[in-house]
């Protein structure tokens, strides 16, 4: 049996549309003309512009502007929207209007026809009603800031947090296990396990903030330009109330910007905020290398700490184990570098009263989001919880590392140390048999002198 169609028409004419189908002919429209790859527009947005339409639709309803029979019907259905069960009505391209024209008309068609699906009796207009006091111009960005702001603090955060926790826990448990430093992949004077993962904690502490730290542009919400700015075919207290509705809907706070010609040019909260998630992912592969690394070997490595053993490592090579969440965390952290050259390109462009790298924008940012959660989350549970120190490795390379001469420079000097260095080195002898053969010390002052607690003024 084949499909049935059903025919709506709009302002250019008549579209046929697959009859179980809940979106009108804008939506058909882009999907008939814009055939480009496999990128569809995210869910967050889709959620995050149900619920700023629920917002508008009950304020509009309280200012006396919509009828609130529709206001209530449009609510009902904004709900059904943000709990997913619509998903396969949003089924529109990334690469569509730079405005995200289409995708808030794909919004606005669904919640009109689904309304007339639960009440029969009440008739909807997409634009006249459910679009009433909007613009493209300015919900699609405010919805790009809305669906910012909540996977940030919703997903991304709590990760960050997870694995912080576990960072902190490990460097106050490792804090007495002495180790060689090393600077320039060579070894340098000794610190501790613990301080090395303090390190680590740190970057992540303040990759953390740097995001938070970028929210409050995010806050500011575009609803009340409408289509330049000057938020015409709205009153003025629409913006303000919209984004109160939104902060309770939400649970957190967004507020309407003082200046809608900047919001609607301009996109630099996102670019902004993308940078910190720069950052911060510049300080992830910086941790998940320097733990591979670690862990390498086990025998022809480094091989200071163990790591689990989550699968098999080779299809040719039994036993072989590989630091997989390294790899896939730092692949993730290359992939939200690569996002913020587009988002910082997109964020650049657009001529006069708006932005159209919109779609753009926000699918690299949520894709980054998202990809900084989900990979932290797997590096800190399946990775960073089950590190354990080798500590007869790093016991052996202390002792071996000929930058222990280091703590011998207030004694006899940085000359004589390095003279020393170079003759254990050349002689592959220890440090000690090199200073009593040039006799600048006796094996009694090299043995009070070596004090591991005096290089590492924690451990005093």
């Amino acid at each position: 049996m084949g499909k049935e169609y059903r025919i709506e028409r709009d302002t250019m004419g008549e579209m046929k549309i697959e009859i179980e189908r809940l979106w009108g002919s804008q939506t058909q429209r882009s999907l008939e003309n814009f055939r480009i790859g496999v990128e569809k527009m995210p869910a967050e947005i889709i959620q995050a512009l149900s619920i700023i339409k629920k917002s508008a639709a009950l304020v509009n309803g309280e200012l006396g502007i919509l009828d609130k029979k529709k206001a209530e019907l449009i609510s009902e259905v904004c709900d059904e929207i943000n709990s997913g069960i619509h998903n396969k009505e949003f089924p529109l391209s990334v690469w569509q209007t730079g405005s995200g024209t289409q995708t808030n008309m794909n919004l606005n068609e669904v919640i009109a026809n689904r309304a007339f699906q639960i009440d029969g009796s009440i008739r909807i207009h997409p634009n006249d009603d459910v679009n009433k006091g909007q613009s493209s111009n300015d919900i699609f960005p405010s919805a790009m800031h809305v669906s910012a702001v909540l996977e940030i603090e919703r997903r991304l955060i709590p990760s960050l947090e997870g694995l912080e926790n576990t960072l902190k826990n490990l460097s106050d448990k490792y804090m007495e296990i002495v180790k060689i430093g090393r600077t320039h992949l060579q070894d340098a004077v000794p610190l501790t396990l613990g301080q090395e993962i303090s390190g680590w904690h740190g970057m992540v502490s303040q990759g953390k903030e740097m995001v938070l730290g970028s929210l409050p542009y995010l806050r500011e919400l575009a609803v009340g330009g409408t289509a330049v700015g000057t938020g015409i075919n709205t009153c003025k207290e629409f913006g303000k109330e919209v984004a109160d509705r939104i902060s309770r809907l939400t649970g957190t706070e967004f507020v309407s910007s003082c200046n809608k010609f900047h919001s609607l040019t301009s996109k630099d909260a996102l670019s902004y905020s993308h940078g910190a998630l720069k950052s911060l992912a510049a300080n992830l592969f910086k941790v998940a290398n320097d733990v591979r690394m670690l862990a390498s070997g086990p025998r022809s490595g480094i091989g200071e700490i163990y790591i689990p053993e989550n699968e098999p490592g080779s299809s040719i090579m039994p036993g072989k184990v590989n630091p997989t969440q390294s790899e896939a965390l730092t692949m993730a952290c290359i992939q939200v570098m690569a996002n913020d050259v587009a988002v910082t390109m997109g964020a650049s462009q657009g001529h006069y009263e708006l932005n159209v790298y919109m779609p753009l924008i926000i699918y690299n940012f949520l894709q980054s989001v998202r990809l900084l959660s989900d990979s932290v989350e797997s590096f800190n549970v399946n990775c960073v919880m089950g590190i354990k120190p080798n500590v007869e490795r790093i016991g052996n390379n202390l002792e071996q590392s000929l930058m222990l001469v280091t703590v011998l420079n207030p004694h006899i000097g940085y000359e004589k140390s390095a003279e020393i260095a170079k003759l254990a080195y050349k002689e592959n002898i220890t440090l000690r048999e090199a200073g009593i053969m040039l006799g600048y010390l006796t094996g009694e002052e090299y043995d009070l002198y070596m004090d591991y607690t005096e290089m590492i003024p924690a451990l005093k």
